[in-house]
């Protein structure tokens, strides 16, 4: 490759970088936050009233609502009693707790986990290619005959080593 083609690479991968400077910082503040999406972790307890469906049956009711892991604790009186909260099976009328994050991390890591049926799931595929597109040109940051070229594919080859471990371990 010639010099104009390391120094296009150069100024694509570091106009791009720029540009995406605050979104990567948005992927990276949500992945770390989506690794302990199982715990209650910044999540703030948080009271919900609604109206669903009268009459379904009790185990329906997690679906009705959306609520993972839904268990009923007893039904009684046309009550259904379930880990904190209740649903009349007369009116439909429910209330229930709910752990959300702050308003703003959960919009984070909303984008993070959107899916190709949400409106943004063009932005995960634009930062994927970007992301694949830094991992090319870095490769063109150097020339190949300087030290600090031959230093960086020892590293690189030690990034694929331990990629290659957390995959199969």
């Amino acid at each position: 490759m010639g010099r104009k083609t390391e120094e296009k690479m150069r100024t694509y991968h570091r106009y791009l970088g720029f540009f995406l400077a605050g979104i990567m910082a948005m992927y990276a503040i949500s992945g770390i936050i989506l690794i302990f999406r199982d715990t209650d972790f910044l999540k703030k307890e948080v009271a919900v009233e609604k109206t669903i469906k009268p009459n379904i049956k009790a185990e329906d009711v997690g679906k009705a609502l959306k609520i993972k892991h839904f268990k009923v604790e007893k039904e009684e009186g046309g009550t259904v009693y379930f880990e904190g909260g209740t649903y009349d099976s007369q009116t439909g009328f429910t209330t229930y707790t709910q752990k959300n994050l702050p308003y703003v991390l959960g919009k984070m890591t909303k984008i993070h986990k959107a899916t190709s049926s949400q409106p943004l799931f063009f932005l995960n595929i634009f930062f994927g290619a970007a992301l694949l597109f830094f991992v090319i040109s870095a490769f063109w940051m150097f020339r190949p005959s300087a030290p600090i070229f031959k230093k960086g594919i020892y590293f690189a080859l030690g990034g694929l080593v331990l990629t290659l471990i957390l995959l199969f371990v």
